[in-house]
């Protein structure tokens, strides 16, 4: 059974999602190169054509789209926690798709049912990656595969120093290193087909500029031990005035560690 703290978390996302489901696509440009980096590394995996697919997480719908046209044949479902993002989904894709409003972390699906799986940047708002994987194993079929890309420690550095010098609030979510994500995969007795890391940056004139992305995107934090309420001018102030420290000749760095991971259910040898 998920805490109380997980409960209200959880929510937290949902509500904090569908509240961007408006503005997300104009603003999701890290989302869209991290998951076309992951469509790459699924076309040169070599996986097949599945007959069932899932993306989870799914958001806008906006991968979920790309997912139909690149398996024309394959029963395609988009999941999502967030109503607001499942109802723009369902207004703006492909009308062949079908949406589910549902938790990653509790799949409604039978074992075995699966054909594969994609999951762009979403898999870091899980709380329990053991019994995600787990899962995951369950529902697919022998052979099938799951693809995901996610965010690592080092995200967004850069804010999370700058807040340190103004307070002592956690003000910047916090991600699974690589070590464990690979793990908990294999633990569940998934087989790494490919592995990545890299670091993408993009650079803002002004710090404002990186924030009013974020909430446009539904992704500020949303952590338990974060400062309530708004905050007040004179640490705004502060927060910029550190975050200079950073500046290069392309404006104010945000930097995000990103994994991009290919597993694979082994068939089982007769």
């Amino acid at each position: 059974m998920m805490s109380p703290v997980c409960e209200r978390k959880k929510q937290a996302v949902a509500d904090s999602f569908s509240r961007a489901a408006d503005t997300y696509d104009s603003v999701a440009q890290l989302q869209r190169q991290v998951g076309e980096i992951l469509q790459q590394h699924i076309a040169q995996a070599g996986l097949g054509k599945p007959a069932r697919l899932v993306d989870l997480g799914c958001g806008t719908g906006y991968f979920t789209d790309r997912l139909a046209t690149t398996y024309p044949d394959a029963h395609i479902f988009g999941l999502d926690l967030a109503g607001g993002m499942l109802a723009h989904a369902k207004a703006h894709r492909h009308p062949r798709l079908q949406w589910l409003g549902g938790d990653m972390e509790q799949l409604p699906f039978a074992a075995h049912s699966v054909d594969a799986m994609f999951t762009s940047l979403a898999l870091q708002w899980c709380e329990d990656l053991p019994a995600f994987f787990r899962d995951v194993h369950s529902i697919l079929t022998p052979g099938g595969w799951l693809a995901l890309c996610t965010l690592g420690p080092s995200t967004l550095h850069e804010l999370r120093s700058s807040w340190a010098q103004v307070d002592d609030y956690v003000h910047v979510n916090q991600f699974d290193s690589a070590e464990h994500l690979r793990r908990c995969a294999a633990g569940a007795g998934l087989v790494e087909v490919q592995w990545r890391t890299d670091t993408v940056q993009l650079h803002y004139a002004r710090l404002g500029e990186l924030t009013h992305e974020l909430k446009a995107l539904g992704a500020h934090n949303v952590n338990e031990a974060r400062a309530q309420g708004l905050t007040a001018p004179s640490k705004l102030r502060a927060l910029t005035q550190a975050y200079e420290r950073f500046r290069t000749p392309s404006g104010l760095p945000a930097s995000y560690e990103v994994y991009w991971l290919v597993l694979k259910k082994a068939v089982p040898v007769l």
